[in-house]
């Protein structure tokens, strides 16, 4: 009988070690801090500083959004590796992989959505880890 409880108690302890590097990750995941990066590819390139001046700041007044910043293609030499076909980029940090979540329900985020997506043909997103 000892030697059941002992085994019983060893397979325990064993299974709360393992389960705590995951917990662990999944905490420090939660703090993680990141940049999302997004780049819209325009139905019309005449749109393209009406889209950059009045439609993308309001991603950056997102209230879990720290820094924030947008921009246009750099005039930069064509080479193979160096994309320059999208019309406006923009740029935001978040604190933790949580503000991102919050960030994607922000009502001005989703009014962006509404308001803007018809000006868009195409949407890329690299999100970052730091």
């Amino acid at each position: 009988m000892k030697s059941r409880r002992q085994f019983i108690k060893t397979i325990g302890v064993a299974s709360a070690t393992a389960v705590l590097p995951i917990t662990s990750i999944a905490k420090e995941m939660a703090k993680q801090k990141m940049i999302h990066q997004v780049y819209f590819w325009l139905h019309d390139e005449a749109n393209t500083q009406e889209f950059l001046t009045e439609a993308v700041p309001m991603l950056g007044r997102c209230k879990t959004v720290g820094k924030f910043i947008a921009g246009t293609p750099a005039a930069t030499e064509d080479r193979e590796v160096v994309d320059h076909s999208f019309q406006v980029s923009c740029t935001a940090f978040f604190d933790s992989l949580e503000d991102q979540l919050i960030y994607q329900s922000d009502p001005l985020h989703l009014e962006f959505i509404d308001k803007y997506s018809h000006m868009w043909k195409k949407v890329q997103v690299y999100d970052i880890a730091i």
